[in-house]
């Protein structure tokens, strides 16, 4: 008998249909006599739906509030979900983030879990129940609701994972793996049947929306298998973990990410500690930077470039004007970028990745703005109306060597 933690998204219980596949998903794995947990997602576009209405009332509502307002479309899918398995006519319980023993931080809309006390969850396993647990969610200090942020449901079920010693932890989507592109523009994308944690970590950050990039850092930390595999489609899917033995392959995935505005400060005085100060400023409001480009200076000053997320982008603005040392300076956002990337743990012992890259995007006609690296990927910031064609020509130069 095994111990199997299984995630699904929104997409996957989006309407009764999709509810009813999903119970008999669970149930099937509950007759191989296994223990199972689920843990599910808001239905379809609900947390969107949520934030709509809010928005309505109170287009300032306190992070607080909101997280009390959004953990209620997880309640409403765990509670669907135990129907039909009861319907099917399996023990079923259904639990919110706080009954299943999730205790968070207080940063309101992106809370870091600070431990899973899973003995509810093992009380109802032990009274043979199949457990439906309400992911993206836990509770405070102050016992308040609060919210992990977007792709909470899959550190949730990670969370449970790691804290159970689960065997295996599935994460359901809509498509049936983790593919070198996304397979619905890139028709060529070819499914991997595994890749390690720091290649799909790198997938995750920079775009990749199979996995959250906080569940597969836990993961990793873990040492929680995971597999990555369709709630449509019964196939086998990608298994995520330490090691693989794909030796042969240099690129897994090409991805892009439109979530980003480059700032750029123009005249810094040339002195020591600027960097410094600037970037302080921005991590002190848990602004996370990315790329980062500095000019070699004109006189006494120089330029300073850098990349965050585009809903970061107004905030960091007003951070920086409000610096001393950038009063007067010329401070530009702009939004209409998008960075590609490739992916690759072979990729530093293997020499032409970028340059094949580069050629790739100079045939496309596609300019590149800004370069960052590292010893699995490569970045590149480009027009964000280039993004879908930079990615379709640069996967296209490395399928000789993904095939």
């Amino acid at each position: 008998m095994a111990l199997i933690v299984q995630k699904f998204g929104g997409s996957s219980v989006a309407n009764a249909e999709r509810v009813m596949n999903v119970a008999r998903i669970v149930t099937d794995t509950y007759k191989n006599g296994n223990d199972v947990v689920v843990v599910v997602s808001a239905q379809g576009d609900t947390t969107d739906d949520l934030i709509d209405k809010a928005k309505e009332i109170n287009p300032s509502a306190s992070k607080r509030e909101m997280d009390m307002l959004l953990a209620s479309g997880e309640q409403i899918s765990i509670a669907l979900l135990a129907m039909a398995i009861e319907k099917l006519g399996y023990p079923v319980c259904s639990l919110l983030g706080w009954q299943a023993g999730f205790s968070t931080n207080s940063v309101y809309g992106s809370a870091r879990i600070k431990k899973v006390n899973a003995e509810r969850i093992k009380l109802e396993i032990g009274k043979k129940n199949i457990v439906i647990v309400a992911g993206f969610q836990g509770l405070n200090k102050y016992d308040d609701i609060t919210t992990l942020g977007r792709g909470g449901s899959d550190t949730s079920a990670v969370a449970i994972a790691a804290s159970m010693h689960a065997d295996r932890c599935q994460i359901f989507t809509d498509v049936e793996g983790v593919y070198t592109a996304d397979p619905r523009k890139i028709k060529s994308a070819q499914k991997l049947n595994e890749i390690t944690y720091d290649e799909m970590l790198e997938l995750a950050t920079l775009g990749a929306q199979v996995l959250n990039n906080r569940s597969v850092e836990m993961a990793k930390k873990y040492n929680v298998t995971l597999e990555v595999l369709s709630s449509l489609v019964r196939a086998p899917g990608t298994i995520v973990k330490e090691v693989t033995t794909m030796e042969k392959m240099l690129v897994r995935g090409v991805t892009k990410d439109t979530d980003v505005a480059r700032i750029s400060i123009i005249g810094v005085s040339n002195v020591p500690g600027i960097a410094y100060k600037i970037f302080g400023k921005l991590a002190a409001k848990n602004i996370n930077v990315d790329i980062i480009l500095q000019s070699v200076g004109r006189g006494d000053t120089k330029d300073i470039t850098f990349t965050v997320a585009k809903s970061h982008g107004d905030e960091a603005v007003e951070i920086l004007k409000n610096l001393d040392l950038c009063t007067g300076l010329e401070i530009v956002c702009d939004t209409n970028v998008a960075k590609v990337s490739v992916v690759g743990a072979g990729m530093e012992t293997h020499p032409g990745v970028a340059s094949t890259m580069f050629e790739a995007l100079f045939e496309a006609d596609i300019n590149i703005q800004m370069i960052a690296t590292s010893e699995i990927k490569i970045s590149v910031l480009i027009d964000a109306a280039d993004a879908d064609k930079a990615v379709e020509a640069v996967h296209n130069a490395f399928i000789p060597v993904i095939s």
